[in-house]
């Protein structure tokens, strides 16, 4: 790959991986490191990576890194987060966004970067078994499971109402 194919690639390609990045992790600025960590990694492997392939490897890499961040900075909170909060506390308050962010953030990485990927950034089921390694239908049924968990956490949350 040269700088030409290169720069093409990150210009079209990088508010989609920022995006991705950004939901994952909920932090502008983590989500920056991770993204300029891609770029980094793949002008060093430009030489190996196709530039057919490149936004899966791009995506790939970024998964993998947001997944060893969130682990390192022991952010993965897999309890019920909506559960926490005061009883007293109208869910009307919250914006409905921010309540489907926050069961979003609760769910497992591999279920919440499924969800990420076909709902938020559209890309196809095939798509998402390249960047993420695994089959169509492994994607299917995270993507039913993570839905499934989702709804699970605002119905409790209309409960409360």
């Amino acid at each position: 790959m040269k700088r030409r194919e290169y720069n093409s690639i990150v210009k079209e390609h990088s508010n989609n991986l920022f995006g991705y990045a950004i939901k994952f992790l909920r932090d502008r600025e983590d989500a920056k490191d991770i993204v300029q960590d891609v770029f980094e990694k793949l002008w060093m492997n430009r030489n190996t990576v196709e530039c057919a392939k490149a936004k899966s490897w791009m995506f790939t890499t970024a998964h993998n890194a947001m997944i060893n961040f969130s682990n390192r900075k022991g952010r993965l909170q897999l309890t019920d987060e909506i559960g926490k909060y005061d009883k007293g506390i109208k869910p009307q308050t919250f914006e409905s966004h921010q309540l489907v962010e926050r069961a979003v953030g609760i769910l497992p990485p591999i279920q919440k970067s499924v969800i990420l990927l076909r709902d938020l950034e559209g890309y196809s089921y095939k798509e998402i078994g390249d960047i993420l390694d695994l089959s169509d239908s492994q994607v299917k049924v995270y993507l039913f499971r993570g839905r499934k968990k989702i709804k699970k956490q605002l119905k409790g949350v209309k409960e409360l109402v």
